[in-house]
């Protein structure tokens, strides 16, 4: 205090910044005060990372390029399109805040917050934002009560933080619960991961997949190996390793709770723990590693309840009635007949199980879904458990039901008469086959499905709708499995009729793959059944199917006889398509014997029933083999004539492995034409077509007639090639039947040897025709060993000079 004078005026403010204790104001004041001492500000909060992480730098790259500060300074949300609790989320954004911090990219530090946002416990925004101003030294005190009076404070917090600060907000499950999170201004960054698409923010979506198989094992062996380097149970056996990663379906966190079992079990080898998760019932329960921490300690099932608990009602019933489907992926459609609701509610549902990540869009035609593996066990268990109050059993029938009645409709389509009525479930032909091809695993699947439950009618009606359509795909595998199944049920329900049916179509497919010496009697068996219960139309269809059978084994006396029967069948009740087809296979056998003339007449009968009746299938068959007659017949300019026209029908109803026939008997024409380049283009486009449409024996055939167009413009070397392609085709055919492919080889082998002649290759080709005689010798063709015995003569010739 001074004395004697007046005390000046005295004035002070104060503005700007937070104080924390008290503030003293006044002029010339001398003090000592004990202030308290600053709130500690927590900006290292990155957790360790992840033993074994591996198999993301293509994401990793795309974060870091997002994190880098010359790089965008919104929001970086990474979620999973195959959506899974699991994949991988939390372990990648923590790599990517350990890969910035080396590069020194946020100097002011990481903040790091689970939101829980699929527990019970999940943290609103008011609680994420007390955490995070704690975390940045403001006082429990001094942080208001009010939500968005935090969020104002946290803005402006961060905005007076000059060095960049990285904020990983962790599982969060929604927008809202991460948008009052976001800096306002500034260099920061933030990264969000969901099981939900956060669509809804500002931000850059970093879509996050399973791994695939080799990274899925090296993730094994390394999180095993950080355990014990010495440690080769999943390096030291590949296969069991693979067995493992398949079993955890490339998901990151069932990959590493295999790993933790056999961390936890030294005497447990890879192949023991790959048979333990190979039962799928007990797979999730396996999926599961106690590490003491209770309800949140590692297990797949948990991961996936917690995304299950957030569902609504109707998208929690659609996600339990979903593995009902039995195929890999289901239509919108199929999930509503399953539901029972109309089809927009369960496209919203769908839709909401999608962003959720509990089911995914599947690739291929729009409108379909597909779950994961794992996934699809945890909605299979919650699906037994909840059956009776969803009607499981009632949706089932409902399923197949509309599978076999669409199978149904789309079989008409394809064999549908110009002028006849069409179901209206499609709207043309394209559509039908379009359908069936999308939905032809689902319709296998639901055959087996039918059986094992008891749908008999299911299980023997659909595989003879669907018999048409797997034979035009060349899917025979499908068709003879499904038909198999249609000739059990038919036999345990003593249906005499379908027993037929199957029979009938079990004979037409052991014919199609050259097993014609064992489709003999299932379509004896099928006349018999027919001719008993006088059904005349499967009586005609059955003396068709075995008079292929036979004319494939060359008992062609007996197979003209047959389908002269079927013929007198078919015209006795006006079926025409029938006669038809029946006019093909006596045309067919004519042709063998060489009979040119009466075949052709044969075929040009068939041709104007097939106009007459607009059956455009048949119309391109009698075609071709009016084509083919005429190549026969040396004359080649109306057969070209002929076959264009052909090769136009097999377009336009998209008949692949007849356009291959087509475009290979082109060949052979074009060919004797001396047209050699035009001849090897269509000879490769007939190898091409035959591939597509999996008709091995007829690329065999195209292969051997290439072979020839080739040497005879000396092209010797690819010639050579494509003989022995041919060789090894119908010694793989011939294997599984007898008769003509096993001929087939030995012409094969023939030309191979003259073609290795012409190179000079004469041991070699000695050979071939050696091997070529024999096989004519073992299948008791007198005329093709005479010409293998002659060529053999004129190879050793040549190398005797």
């Amino acid at each position: 205090m001074m004395i004697g004078k007046e005390p000046a005026e005295t004035g002070n403010a104060i503005s700007g910044g937070i104080f924390f204790g008290p503030v003293v104001q006044g002029r010339d004041i001398q003090a000592t005060f004990q202030l308290p001492s600053a709130a500690p500000v927590a900006l290292a909060q990155l957790p360790a990372s992840v033993a074994g992480f591996t198999g993301r730098d293509g994401e990793l790259a795309v974060l870091s390029g997002l994190l880098e500060p010359a790089g965008t300074t919104g929001a970086v949300v990474v979620s999973a399109v195959a959506g899974l609790a699991g994949v991988g989320k939390t372990t990648l954004a923590v790599a990517a805040g350990h890969a910035a911090r080396s590069r020194g990219w946020f100097g002011g530090g990481v903040l790091f917050l689970d939101l829980h946002g699929y527990d019970d416990r999940r943290v609103d925004p008011g609680q994420a934002l007390d955490a995070l101003l704690r975390a940045l030294g403001i006082p429990g005190e001094h942080i208001p009560p009010g939500v968005e009076e935090r969020a104002g404070l946290y803005r402006s917090v961060l905005a007076q933080v000059s060095d960049p600060v990285l904020l990983i907000a962790d599982n969060a499950s929604s927008e809202a619960q991460v948008r009052l999170l976001l800096p306002g201004t500034g260099p920061h960054k933030v990264v969000v991961t969901s099981r939900h698409t956060l669509a809804g923010l500002d931000a850059r979506l970093v879509d996050l997949t399973v791994l695939d198989k080799e990274t899925a094992v090296d993730l094994l062996d390394r999180a095993l190996r950080a355990g014990r380097p010495e440690d080769d149970r999943i390096s030291g056996d590949f296969a069991a390793a693979e067995m493992l990663a398949a079993a955890c379906g490339g998901l990151p966190l069932a990959l590493q709770i295999a790993a933790a079992l056999l961390k936890s079990d030294a005497a447990l080898s890879a192949a023991e723990l790959a048979d333990d998760l190979a039962v799928e019932r007990e797979r999730l329960e396996r999926l599961a590693y106690d590490d003491g921490s209770g309800a949140s300690g590692l297990s797949v099932a948990a991961a996936f309840e917690r995304s299950y608990r957030g569902l609504a009602e109707v998208s929690a019933r659609v996600f339990r009635l979903l593995p009902v489907n039995p195929g890999s992926d289901v239509s919108t459609a199929a999930v509503a007949v399953l539901a029972d609701l109309p089809v927009a509610e369960v496209r919203a549902a769908l839709a909401r199980l999608a962003r959720a990540h509990l089911t995914e869009v599947a690739p291929g035609p729009i409108g379909r879904w597909r779950m994961h593996d794992l996934m699809r066990l945890y909605a299979e268990r919650l699906s037994d458990h909840h059956a009776e109050a969803d009607r499981r059993e009632e949706a089932r029938d409902r399923l197949l039901g509309y599978y076999l009645s669409m199978a149904t409709a789309a079989g008409d389509h394809l064999e549908v008469l110009r002028g006849t009525a069409v179901p209206r479930e499609f709207s043309d032909r394209g559509a039908a086959l379009a359908w069936l091809d999308a939905e032809r695993p689902n319709l296998v699947a639901a055959i087996r499905m039918a059986a094992d439950t008891g749908r008999n009618q299911v299980a023997l009606h659909l595989p003879l709708k669907l018999s048409f359509y797997l034979e035009r795909r060349r899917r025979f595998d499908d068709w003879l499995a499904t038909i198999t199944v249609s000739l059990n049920i038919a036999c345990t329900l003593g249906d005499r009729s379908g027993q037929g049916a199957a029979l009938n179509r079990l004979g037409q497919i052991l014919w199609t793959i050259r097993r014609a010496d064992q489709a003999i009697v299932p379509q004896q068996e099928a006349l018999a059944i027919f001719r008993g219960i006088s059904d005349r139309r499967g009586e005609g269809s059955a003396l068709h199917g075995l008079g292929n059978a036979l004319r494939e084994v060359e008992r062609f006396d007996e197979a003209i006889a047959t389908y002269r029967d079927a013929l007198a069948v078919f015209r006795k009740i006006g079926d025409r398509r029938g006669e038809a087809n029946a006019l093909i296979g006596l045309g067919n056998t004519l042709l063998d014997v060489e009979h040119f003339d009466e075949a052709l007449a044969t075929y040009q009968h068939c041709l104007n029933i097939c106009q007459e009746i607009g059956y455009r299938r048949g119309e391109g068959m009698a075609l071709t083999n009016i084509g083919l007659t005429l190549v026969q017949l040396q004359r080649h300019d109306e057969a070209i004539t002929t076959l264009q026209a052909a090769s136009y029908i097999c377009r336009e109803i998209g008949d692949r492995n007849g356009e291959g026939m087509v475009l290979d008997a082109m060949g052979s024409a074009l060919r004797q034409l001396r047209r050699h380049a035009e001849a090897i283009t269509a000879l490769q486009e007939a190898i091409a077509a035959f591939r597509e449409s999996h008709e091995r024996y007829l690329e065999a055939d195209a292969l051997n007639h290439f072979g020839t167009a080739l040497r005879e413009m000396q092209r010797f070397d690819e010639a050579i090639t494509a003989y022995q392609e041919a060789a090894n085709i119908f010694q793989e055919i011939s294997d599984l039947a007898s008769g003509a492919p096993r001929r087939r080889t030995g012409e094969t082998l023939d030309n191979l040897g003259t073609a290795l002649r012409e190179m000079h290759r004469i041991d070699e080709a000695i050979r071939a025709h050696q091997e070529a005689a024999n096989i004519f010798r073992e299948t008791r063709d007198e005329h093709g060993e005479r010409i293998a015995l002659n060529n053999l003569e004129t190879a050793r010739g040549a190398l005797q000079a």
